[in-house]
């Protein structure tokens, strides 16, 4: 992972994007933070997560989203923001749950550099990629089984960007 901030000791950091940012990046973003807090390293990785629409700007949390973090013991604090061209510099991995986010966050690469830096959440999920899956469907016209199941997407996805930050970033930084 290319990190100019590295050289300075600061963290790494992480933007989960979606559409509307009240479903499955906050979901991503708690499952992350939750899942740093329990491997300690809190210090070494910032997670954050926007929209690509100002749909939702200000907003909590889908109430089934918020719903099934409890249920699995997940807390989050999150208010919907939007992605801005600005997420390309002070962020070192993008990260979308689907190819309709990473076309949206594409248009604002300011060039390949920063573009590099957009990969499919489920790109880190490696049952995904052996049934040739790629995207965290939107759950939001869905039901309380949509939102299960994209949680479960989301934390095999976000263990496996876990374990590649800390062998691509951390053990190469500290």
């Amino acid at each position: 992972m290319a990190n100019r901030r590295a050289s300075a000791g600061e963290p790494a950091r992480v933007c989960f994007v979606c559409m509307g940012n009240i479903c499955r990046s906050p979901m991503a973003e708690a499952v992350m933070r939750d899942l740093i807090r329990q491997a300690g390293l809190t210090a070494s990785i910032e997670v954050d997560s926007a929209g690509t629409s100002n749909q939702h700007v200000g907003d909590a949390p889908d109430v089934r989203a918020l719903d099934v973090l409890r249920t699995r013991g997940v807390s989050v604090t999150h208010r919907g923001r939007q992605f801005t061209r600005s997420f390309f510099d002070s962020h070192d991995l993008l990260l979308v749950m689907d190819v309709e986010n990473r076309t949206q966050v594409l248009r604002l690469a300011p060039n390949g550099d920063e573009a590099a830096k957009i990969r499919l959440l489920r790109s880190f999920d490696a049952e995904a990629d052996a049934d040739g899956a790629t995207e965290i469907a939107d759950p939001y016209y869905g039901g309380p089984d949509d939102f299960a199941r994209v949680f479960d997407e989301i934390l095999a996805s976000c263990r496996g960007l876990l374990a590649y930050i800390q062998k691509e970033y951390l053990d190469q930084h500290e």
